[in-house]
């Protein structure tokens, strides 16, 4: 496990009278048990400067202080954590399409996120870019919707059609998933959690990753081996474990801004029981698949192998085996390195407080 020792910062919740802060912060992280090694890509710092560019260039970052809010967050290590062995090229790719990700996640802070049909406004935009339809002539541009398709581009050239319908499937589902997280935020019944989970599978991003890990690994796994056993439930867990992870060190946050899509919140909420006991049974959640996965690494060898899958591409099973490990470790590594859920991260999102980037498109009231 990491060094999770940090400053005191802890706050007493004012609904559970429990802590919060970075000691509970660093008490919940230790309740985890995720044994992946973690590594971080040598070219993180190139790809740093190149995505911190991109985002200025496409308009998603403006002025000053929101560059430099931006880039205390370090979201570039979580892809440098992701994807160890990526070409600089690769990694640079894949920090762009996580400060895509990152300034698309915190427009729903604000009412926006309150406001399904404005949500699902939006998403039609950026699922018409997926389906090649561009706007009519005269319409009204916006610099998250031109960036995306810039991105689109991209990272679907030169990728075989197998590759690019499977990220195109797991792209919209990973869009379309902030509707029902908006329908969550304003509706007047909560989700169970099978159902939040159902959604939000998708909006957490794991899928289209592990579609990278493949393009940053120069191979394609066919579709008999990603739709059969164990491959189909390896990513579940990968999707899960990531899930819990994150509502572990996102809780603070998510008190902070309101927010109910968190498992923790969720559980307290429906149950009524406290905070701790619903971030103990998160973790065991998590712990329980992380077993479950290593079981599975385990017998896929052997398996592959019965089954007279040929070496080479038993290699790249191996490879996409370690991208989700790399996915698992390093999204607890890079959460915990990040200022985006410290004290700092809380307070940028408390009281009313949104992300400079966060008003690309505002709900009427956001002004």
């Amino acid at each position: 496990m990491p060094n999770t020792t940090a400053p005191s910062t802890t706050a007493p919740n004012t609904t559970t009278g429990e802590p919060v802060g970075q000691d509970g912060l660093a008490r919940r992280v230790a309740l985890l048990e995720i044994p992946f090694p973690g590594a971080v890509n040598p070219d993180v710092e190139r790809a740093r400067a190149h995505t911190l560019r991109w985002l200025r260039d496409v308009a998603l970052l403006r002025g000053e202080s929101a560059f430099e809010e931006y880039d205390a967050l370090r979201l570039e290590r979580a892809m440098a954590r992701f994807y160890p062995r990526a070409t600089g090229e690769d990694l640079m790719l894949a920090t762009d399409v996580n400060g895509w990700f990152f300034v698309f996640d915190d427009q729903f802070d604000g009412l926006l996120g309150r406001r399904p049909d404005d949500v699902a406004r939006l998403l039609d935009s950026l699922t018409a870019v997926m389906d090649e339809v561009r706007p009519p002539a005269g319409a009204s541009s916006n610099p998250l919707v031109e960036s995306f398709r810039d991105l689109w581009s991209r990272v679907n050239d030169g990728m075989p059609p197998v590759w690019r319908e499977r990220f195109k499937r797991h792209w919209r589902g990973y869009l379309l998933a902030h509707h029902q997280e908006a329908l969550n935020r304003s509706g007047s019944a909560l989700p169970t959690l099978a159902e939040f989970l159902a959604a939000r599978r998708h909006s957490i991003g794991i899928q289209p990753c592990l579609d990278l890990a493949e393009r940053c690994g120069r191979y394609t796994l066919p579709p008999q081996l990603h739709g059969g056993s164990p491959l189909k439930e390896m990513r579940r867990i990968t999707d899960d474990v990531a899930i819990f992870v994150n509502d572990i060190v996102s809780l603070d946050k998510e008190l902070a801004v309101g927010d109910v899509n968190n498992t923790v919140i969720l559980l307290h909420r429906t149950t009524g029981r406290t905070l701790e006991e619903c971030v103990r049974e998160i973790c065991a959640a998590a712990n329980e698949r992380v077993v479950r996965f290593r079981e599975h690494a385990a017998s896929l060898p052997g398996l592959l192998a019965a089954s007279g899958v040929p070496e080479e591409l038993r290699a790249c099973v191996e490879d996409y085996v370690d991208g989700m490990r790399n996915v698992m470790r390093g999204n607890l590594d890079w959460s915990l390195e990040s200022r985006r859920y410290d004290a700092t991260g809380v307070a940028a999102v408390s009281d009313g407080r949104r992300r400079p980037w966060a008003g690309l498109l505002s709900a009427p009231e956001d002004g």
